[in-house]
């Protein structure tokens, strides 16, 4: 969801567009005013008034309205739109031509008026969302392809990493049953690893699975890590309970976690070192929050090497998740904070 305001979107090329159509607008009507100063100001109350309606449809009525299939109320909006904002431009106008004159809309130019700035409108702000439609759909395609692209080559390191996975799980089974049964520290954490290993083995197919497994699989995780992590470490996790029928990309949120523990803070005892892991749901959004002490000077991130990588991550996020999510990530007061709000679909 990382829809930022108009004018951010406003880049060079945009700028450099209107200044030429201000210059040609100005250059073959000048000679229509009392004055170039006239000429000048009336030209620029058009262009203004013409990039304010193409930015707001743009920017705001197709991604709110257009996109969401609500093609009627779009219709209905666009329609208002453009018309007080020419009606608006027009009464403008007639103040700086006309001066000395009651302002009437309804006159003998009416007709005129509507031909000169109404209809226009619609086909100038009709032709921007076009080429705003055409642009879009072009980026949508090439996500698609570098997200094909990207499933290949996740699909093919996975196929990569299946070592005889029967044979690793029977091993696995072997050295449970030769643990004594009263260390059931040991069993316990053999039993998290099994269960761990076969998640990313077998569950994960290659598109969405139910949020509830994904959670699943980081208390396993944190589990773990306890087991190997001194006492002055604290790891406090507050997890709701998620909606119903709410599936993620898997291991999406892993990464962070492990994050939190490969840059955590090795305070002595006289502080502690703590990780802070907060999962919250109202209904298809959900919010996750992950924070770990850490100390001057040291950089977090996630491993290069093992593991995802941080721009791996936000790839993938940019790839599945376009304008549903928004990722903070910040280093604060001794804390390294890593915030993600993310828009979940309610089927696969």
């Amino acid at each position: 969801m990382e829809v930022g305001p108009v004018l951010y979107r406003l880049k060079i090329h945009h700028i450099i567009g209107w200044l030429l159509l201000y210059g040609g607008w100005y250059f073959f009507r000048y000679q229509d005013f009392p004055s170039r100063n006239v000429a000048m100001l009336v030209t620029l109350i058009k262009v203004v008034d013409l990039a304010f309606m193409v930015y707001i449809v743009n920017y705001l009525m197709i991604p709110k309205l257009l996109y969401k299939k609500k093609y009627l109320l779009f219709g209905v909006l666009f329609f208002c739109f453009v018309c007080l904002s020419s009606l608006f431009k027009i009464y403008l106008l007639e103040h700086i031509l006309y001066p000395w004159s009651n302002f009437s809309l309804f006159n003998e130019k009416f007709k005129e008026r509507v031909y000169d700035n109404v209809i226009p409108h619609f086909l100038l702000v009709s032709t921007g969302a076009a080429f705003k439609l055409l642009t879009d759909y072009a980026k949508a395609q090439r996500r698609l392809g570098e997200m094909a692209k990207e499933k290949a080559e996740a699909e093919l390191g996975f196929l990569k990493s299946q070592i005889n996975p029967h044979f690793l799980f029977n091993s696995l089974n072997s050295v449970y049953f030769l643990i004594d049964k009263n260390n059931s520290d040991a069993r316990d954490a053999l039993h998290k690893f099994s269960e761990m290993l076969r998640y990313q083995l077998y569950e994960i197919k290659g598109h969405k699975i139910p949020i509830e497994k994904e959670i699943g699989f980081i208390n396993d995780y944190i589990y773990l890590q306890r087991l190997r992590r001194e006492d002055n470490c604290q790891v406090k996790l507050n997890i709701d309970q998620p909606g119903a029928n709410l599936f993620i990309e898997p291991l999406l949120l892993v990464p962070f976690v492990e994050n939190s523990f490969k840059h955590l803070s090795h305070y002595g005892q006289g502080r502690v070192n703590e990780i802070s892991i907060k999962l919250s749901c109202q209904e298809s959004m959900i919010s996750f929050n992950v924070s770990n002490t850490t100390e001057p000077g040291s950089v977090s991130e996630l491993n290069p090497n093992g593991g995802i990588g941080l721009s791996n991550v936000k790839r993938r996020l940019e790839l599945m998740y376009p304008q549903k999510h928004i990722l903070e990530i910040e280093k604060k007061d001794g804390w390294f904070i890593v915030d993600l709000k993310l828009e979940l679909n309610h089927s696969l």
